[in-house]
C-alpha cells in the first residue's frame, strides 16, 4: 500500500465549521462578502472553500453559536472600509469598528446566525 499523500502541511489550519441558524442564508452572505466557493449539502450542512482555496469547512445547524467572543477567525480582506460597509448593508453589526494593531487593521462584526466575526487587513487602510 502506498503512502497518501497529504493535502496540507502539519500543523496547518485547514477545515473550520461554521455555526448557521440557516446554512444557505450563511452561505450566501460568505460567498457575497468574500468570495468564497458553495459546495452542496443538506438543510443542516453546507460546504464552502474559502477565496483562497486553501481553507474547507461547512455551514452546520448542530454547533453553538459563537455570540461571547471565544476563538475568532478572521478573514483578511483588500479594503476594510469597503468591505465593512458592505457586511452591515447585509445585514452585519459592527462590534468593534476598525482599530490599529501594529501594522494591521482589524475590525469585528456579527455574521447571519449570531457569531462574532473578524476582517483585516494590511495598513494603510
Amino acid at each position: 500500500m502506498t503512502a497518501r499523500e497529504h493535502p496540507f502541511a502539519h500543523g496547518r489550519l485547514a477545515y473550520v465549521q461554521i455555526p448557521a441558524l440557516d446554512v444557505r442564508e450563511s452561505a450566501a452572505f460568505y460567498k457575497d462578502i468574500f468570495g468564497w466557493q458553495i459546495r452542496g449539502g443538506s438543510d443542516a450542512h453546507l460546504s464552502f472553500t474559502d477565496a483562497s482555496g486553501d481553507i474547507i469547512g461547512a455551514f452546520v445547524t448542530d454547533r453553538m453559536i459563537s455570540t461571547e467572543p471565544g476563538v475568532i477567525f478572521y478573514v483578511y480582506v483588500h479594503g476594510l472600509d469597503a468591505t465593512l460597509e458592505k457586511m452591515v448593508r447585509a445585514g452585519s453589526k459592527v462590534v468593534r469598528q476598525p482599530y490599529q494593531e501594529g501594522d494591521v487593521w482589524v475590525a469585528t462584526l456579527i455574521d447571519p446566525a449570531g457569531s462574532v466575526i473578524g476582517i483585516w487587513q494590511f495598513d494603510p487602510r
